[in-house]
């Protein structure tokens, strides 16, 4: 690949430098139907991608996204999705037999958009790409150009083994060795599961390839990379809705890195947005002032790390930190948010 010359070496003949924007997301936008004793309880903006740029939005990071819909999409969205008109948007149901606030659901995609290609990538640098598809709409080809064009990719396992019923559309998960990507996931940086996917692949032998984090919900998530493995903290929720909360963890924690935090910090930024998602149905609509006091305290972190050379070691003491920050924005009320918003249940 052709490296651009320094500044102190350009002519006025070179190509001008394009400094990299910061992250790039990859996966489509769905329409979430969630279903309880056969009714329609909630329809909402759905996909990854929707979760992520809304952690990545609200935290003041630099993003792009790439994303393809139908022609029925029906949210408005601050990144422009590529609409396929002769397709329709795809559609999610989650079925909770048990009742919403329960992990026990039933995932059953009814229509698929068109997958991402690699001529849908744009050709430019990027700090940090991610591959979230949801629906299957992530190639193999397709994250191979995502590796190409970004320093870092973080992928969530979802994007890649997630196959569907042909007859009901059930979501089923295969091994990860079987699912096609095996071969290029040695050049990526962090692979993503919850602790129900990551029964699909061989840890011991991830962790070796890349940084692998596995979530568990209400007990936090553990890193592990090489011979390490970290146990990072969650932050108390009341579960209303545990949709997209695997996908705001990925967003805080990218958000972390780009922030400069080591990958414990930012996993418990990812654990505290996480926890804020699965008391909302839909969207979560972060308080701005919960916001800024999390920026403060991550760049307080930040500036402790630089002068301390202990710093590895001192992650409980950014948890404490953080959680008064995080119930500045405390749904942990009766209210049912849809969206951000507060409806009647």
């Amino acid at each position: 690949m052709t490296q651009n010359p320094p500044p102190s070496q350009q002519t006025p003949n070179s190509p001008r430098r394009i400094p990299n924007r910061r992250v790039l997301i990859v996966g489509n936008y769905c329409h979430d139907v969630l279903i309880q004793n056969g009714a329609v309880v909630a329809e909402t903006l759905g996909g990854a991608a929707s979760f992520i740029s809304n952690v990545l939005d609200s935290s003041s990071v630099s993003c792009d996204l790439v994303s393809k819909v139908g022609h029925d999409f029906r949210y408005e969205v601050s990144h422009a999705p590529i609409v396929v008109p002769e397709k329709e948007t795809t559609v999610f149901e989650a079925y909770f037999d048990l009742g919403i606030g329960h992990a026990d659901r039933v995932l059953k995609r009814v229509s698929a958009c068109d997958p991402i290609l690699p001529s849908d990538i744009p050709d430019s640098r990027f700090d940090f790409g991610m591959a979230v598809g949801v629906g299957g709409e992530i190639l193999p080809e397709t994250l191979e150009k995502m590796v190409e064009i970004c320093d870092v990719v973080a992928v969530d396992i979802q994007a890649l083994i997630r196959v569907f019923d042909p007859v009901d559309g059930a979501v089923k998960l295969v091994n990860l060795k079987e699912s096609g990507f095996h071969h290029v996931l040695h050049r990526i940086g962090f692979l993503k599961a919850s602790s129900d996917e990551a029964l699909f692949m061989d840890v011991e032998e991830m962790k070796r390839l890349c940084c692998v984090v596995v979530t568990s919900g209400e007990k936090g998530c553990r890193i592990y990379h090489k011979d390490d493995e970290t146990a990072v903290p969650p932050f108390l929720a009341k579960q209303v809705d545990p949709t997209g909360a695997g996908d705001s963890f990925l967003g805080g924690l990218v958000v972390g890195l780009v922030e400069g935090l080591d990958v414990p910090d930012a996993a418990l930024l990812g654990n505290l947005f996480g926890s804020i998602t699965v008391e909302h149905i839909g969207q979560p609509k972060f308080d701005l002032t919960m916001l800024q006091r999390v920026k403060d305290e991550v760049q307080r972190r930040k500036k402790q790390c630089n002068l301390s050379s202990s710093q590895n070691n001192d992650h409980d003491e950014f948890h404490a930190r953080l959680s008064p920050a995080r119930f500045q924005d405390s749904p942990l009320q009766p209210k049912l948010l849809v969206n951000g918003l507060s409806c009647d249940r």
